[in-house]
């Protein structure tokens, strides 16, 4: 370690009241903090300098802490900064000296708390270290979130996902089951006796009945980044793979990666157990997870590929950016969700979503009302780019 990076550790140790000092010490131009450095300073900031804590220097202050979403970010933040060891020690620090714990894990605060999916996104950054009598409790605010969610976008996604699969081809097989009724009448109208007053169909339209064998399924693969900062995409990600994964027309599977992958596929019957199966924080491999979750496409025209993440690839990008084009020339309907923070605002680099962007595959932050509409879209074969445009003037 020589000189500089000596003084840059004091400095970070000993606090911002230093600073002035170790800047005489050393040749530097500018700030003495590298970028991730000072990222670095201002997250132990939060809880061992008083005047700068987030939750006001005081852990029983009503009403003067620091918004739960920027506690969200600040834990997030710490996971991506620092060793895991060290994760440990600052969150411990942090319950201790700021009241994190009394603030999300007393049963009794929990209960009477609104369901909100910034606080849930914290609760999840932190479910190892829930204490036991809170377990339950936290479990019941996790499920008000998802039914909450649920019914939100249920649903208006199994409708639209219907929608989109039953009514793409007609089969010649009649069944009044599988009458589509729309596509007669409006064929049919021009029959129309006044006498019987009745539409008298020339012909009859019926949806063709999709078998339940894999292959004549399609294929919903849900690819989620599971960083520090991707608390609320997750959320939402997962309850819909389970809306999803109830669907007998799909084939669903939800993958989660840091820097390793792990695959979520059979924990989809119920929510609150998917949820409590990621694990917030971490670094992020995309390409490591696109090479695993390549073996779930067997017929690349009827797989649908979610990509869900801020992007911030850790592992090897260019490679990444070959598997997602290799892909959407296999004709897997590729689209990448970018990650959602703070109620909605999308959170990722730029940079590299100009460059998936320009593999032909749609790149964009979609609020969660708008998944119905997205999936109908991606599944009837729309073209995606002015599905942007609307979501962009809409806003």
């Amino acid at each position: 370690m020589d000189y500089k990076d000596r003084i840059r550790r004091w400095r970070l140790i000993l606090g911002e009241e230093s600073h002035k000092e170790f800047e005489s010490m050393g040749d530097f131009r500018g700030d003495i903090l590298t970028d991730e450095q000072y990222l670095m300073d201002q997250a132990l900031d939060a809880i061992y300098n008083k005047e700068k804590s987030f939750m006001g220097g005081s852990t029983r202050g009503a009403g003067k802490g620091a918004s739960k979403p920027y506690i969200s970010r600040w834990l997030g933040d710490v996971r991506s900064l620092f060793d895991k060891e060290i994760v440990k020690i600052i969150q411990t620090d942090a319950m201790e000296r700021c009241g994190l714990k009394q603030l999300i894990f007393e049963p009794e605060i929990l209960e009477q708390v609104e369901p909100d999916i910034n606080l849930a996104s914290t609760i999840m950054l932190l479910k190892d270290q829930v204490p036991k009598q809170s377990k339950d409790s936290v479990r019941e605010f996790m499920k008000k979130i998802v039914e909450q969610i649920n019914k939100l976008l249920a649903d208006d996604i199994r409708r639209a996902v219907t929608a989109a699969l039953n009514k793409k081809r007609h089969s010649p097989i009649p069944s009044a089951s599988a009458l589509d009724f729309k596509t007669t009448i409006r064929h049919g109208i021009k029959n129309y006796n006044r006498d019987l007053k009745k539409i008298v169909p020339e012909h009859y339209y019926f949806f063709e009945r999709s078998t339940q064998t894999s292959a004549n399924k399609f294929t919903v693969i849900l690819d989620v980044d599971q960083s520090g900062s991707m608390g609320e995409s997750v959320i939402y990600s997962s309850i819909m793979s389970c809306i999803l994964a109830g669907m007998n027309s799909l084939n669903t599977k939800i993958v989660a990666f840091d820097t390793e992958v792990v695959d979520l596929s059979e924990k989809t019957e119920d929510p609150v157990d998917l949820l409590f199966g990621f694990q917030l924080g971490g670094g992020t491999d995309i390409n490591k997870s696109l090479a695993y979750c390549s073996r779930y496409i067997e017929n690349p025209k009827k797989t649908l590929f979610f990509l869900i993440s801020d992007l911030m690839e850790g592992g090897n990008r260019a490679g990444m950016l070959r598997r997602l084009k290799d892909m959407k020339d296999s004709q897997v309907m590729v689209v990448c969700l970018l990650a959602i923070a703070d109620g909605g605002k999308p959170y990722y680099d730029a940079q590299m979503a100009g460059r998936i962007s320009s593999l032909g595959i749609p790149c964009f932050a979609c609020n969660p009302q708008k998944l119905p509409q997205l999936l109908e879209r991606v599944f009837k074969g729309h073209d995606l780019a002015e599905f942007t445009k609307e979501f962009e003037s809409a806003k």
